[in-house]
């Protein structure tokens, strides 16, 4: 049975809805040229068509808070049905990909499709709010919701991800990306915890102009994660071990995106957690204890958090 997936967007600076489609269903390239995303459309027409669509799933419904982006995104990534309301996926889709990053809107507009049994992926980050965390976590244990960044799977971290033991102990990750927090530190967060078997203990402030945070992890080692505003494009990991020291720059978005798709797709074939909850728990955990540090200017035990 191929599944048909109902995708919501828009969110202002966020094209996720164009390129998830786009991977899923195959694009037009005529639309997705005029679609407003020139970086998306780069990057997606520079791709070998075997590395488009699923044999077992398909966009089918598509809804924007703007009709005619919604023409637009269902032009470009051969969506057949543009519908007018959130309602009208009810009843007509097997799944919903929640792809927008504001993450105020997500609980209230992902709560009717969790409530009524359809699996959900909600777009980074799921929440910086610890009473939603906490009414998000059944679905996240059911394995009916999931949610991450796609440097989850970035494949730049292909090789730390399996050979993790030849940095022997490891002193340091640091992990730098542009933009603020609470939008961007979950990229860092999901690619590096996807890395290290450490979890993290504590966050703390360091003093510097832009957002910076030193988290304590389970093992003695240290994270240091840093958002550092209006910079240039800046995706970049830095492990640093006793045995081994590396230097990743992450620039694949395509690759990231087909494998977190993969992994929803298959998570809703087999009615079973493509993500374990607990990383998803602890990855927010940490977003969250990051923020209260850096509005408060203290250490926060991820304990402290609460869920």
């Amino acid at each position: 049975m191929t599944l048909k997936l109902g995708i919501i967007g828009l969110s202002e600076g966020n094209g996720h809805p164009f390129s998830f489609s786009a991977i899923i269903n195959g694009y037009s390239d005529a639309g997705l040229a005029d679609s407003g995303w020139p970086v998306i459309y780069e990057y997606v027409r520079r791709r070998d068509p075997s590395e488009f669509e699923f044999a077992d799933a398909r966009v089918t419904h598509a809804w924007t808070q703007d009709p005619d982006i919604t023409q637009r995104l269902c032009r470009a990534c051969r969506i057949p049905h543009a519908v007018d309301s959130l309602e009208a996926l009810l009843g007509n889709v097997d799944a919903v990909i929640l792809a927008r990053d504001d993450y105020s809107e997500h609980l209230h507009m992902a709560m009717p499709f969790l409530k009524a049994g359809l699996p959900v992926f909600i777009d980074k980050p799921l929440t910086v709010e610890p009473k939603e965390l906490e009414a998000f976590r059944p679905y996240l244990e059911s394995g009916q919701l999931m949610s991450c960044s796609g440097m989850r799977f970035a494949t730049e971290l292909d090789v730390p991800r399996a050979q993790f033991a030849e940095y022997g102990q490891v002193h340091l990750i640091r992990g730098a990306i542009l933009n603020d927090w609470e939008k961007y530190g979950i990229h860092l967060i999901d690619a590096i915890l996807n890395v290290t078997p450490a979890r993290p203990v504590a966050v703390t402030p360091l003093r510097a102009r832009h957002q910076s945070l030193a988290v304590s992890m389970d093992d003695g080692s240290c994270l240091q994660l840093d958002a550092l505003g209006k910079i240039g494009r800046c995706f970049r990991v830095d492990i640093f071990g006793e045995r081994k020291i590396s230097t990743h720059e992450i620039t694949d978005n395509f690759s990231m995106f087909r494998r977190l798709l993969f992994h929803f797709i298959r998570g809703v074939k087999l009615r079973q957690p493509a993500i374990p909850p607990a990383d998803t728990l602890t990855s927010i955990r940490l977003l969250i204890a990051g923020r209260q540090a850096l509005l408060t200017n203290r250490s926060v035990e991820l304990h402290e958090v609460g869920i």
